[in-house]
């Protein structure tokens, strides 16, 4: 069996990010031809939250999978979606009682069975259990069903980040970082076979603060009062990565992509 091939596209952002994500995904499987596509796409509905529309045309786009963070909750239409959709997913620890799944295992393309967990973290965000409370059983549960797992950990701080890759290293084909909408430099694979980044970045608007328009952010740390943020809309850009794997799940490359849209 040949190599294995993931694509993960970074945070998905307001109404640019999704014509970014729509217009790019269909281009880059035929670039890349990668057996998975997995898609962050927790800011899709105008910065915070999922629409069930944009989860079916990130679908339609070439998305195998979604995952989700923080806003995952912020719109009750979407709970529909996560609960009949299991290619839809939300952190595994960020409730222990809401709508949907953090964890899947789907036919890619191959002939692979890939697992993908969506985990979120406990440093400067709420969840309902730390991310290390949860990841060895969902990890060993997902390694009866395959060697290949995807974990995107929507987390802040880049220490819980790395602390969780390392934990995982060798057990997991890749720790993947969204949620900063800033792209980090670290990509590598470590000396287990786990390729890691901190932090994918965004698909989205980049001349703007982590994609909203400057004027209001800058408005509400210059005077500490409220401010309504609304979503940039300029120098878009699709920020993922590709990672390289052999089929027993040891990863051999990583590489990131910043493309203009």
């Amino acid at each position: 069996m040949a190599g294995f091939t993931a694509l993960v596209v970074g945070d998905v952002f307001g109404g640019a990010g999704m014509r970014a994500a729509e217009d790019s995904l269909p281009k880059l499987r035929e670039q890349h031809q990668p057996d998975i596509v997995v898609v962050n796409a927790e800011n899709a509905a105008h910065g915070s939250g999922t629409t069930p529309k944009q989860a079916e045309a990130l679908i339609r786009a070439g998305a195998d999978v979604l995952t989700g963070g923080n806003h995952t909750f912020r719109r009750p239409e979407f709970f529909k979606t996560l609960e009949e959709d299991r290619r839809v997913l939300r952190p595994a620890n960020l409730s222990t009682r809401g709508p949907g799944s953090g964890t899947v295992v789907v036919d890619a393309r191959g002939g692979f069975r890939v697992g993908v967990i969506n985990l979120i973290g406990s440093v400067f965000i709420d969840a309902a259990q730390s991310p290390f409370a949860v990841a060895d059983d969902l990890v060993d549960r997902m390694r009866r069903e395959t060697p290949l797992i995807i974990v995107d950990f929507h987390a802040e701080a880049t220490s819980e980040k790395i602390a969780l890759a390392r934990h995982l290293d060798g057990r997991v084909t890749a720790v993947l970082g969204t949620h900063t909408h800033v792209p980090t430099a670290d990509e590598k694979v470590l000396a287990g076979g786990t390729a890691y980044i901190s932090d994918i970045g965004m698909t989205g608007p980049h001349d703007s603060v982590i994609g909203v328009r400057e004027e209001p952010v800058l408005r509400r740390f210059l005077t500490g009062m409220p401010a309504k943020w609304e979503p940039a809309t300029g120098d878009v850009r699709l920020q993922a990565v590709l990672v390289r794997a052999e089929p027993d799940g040891r990863a051999t490359a990583i590489e990131r992509i910043d493309l203009p849209a």
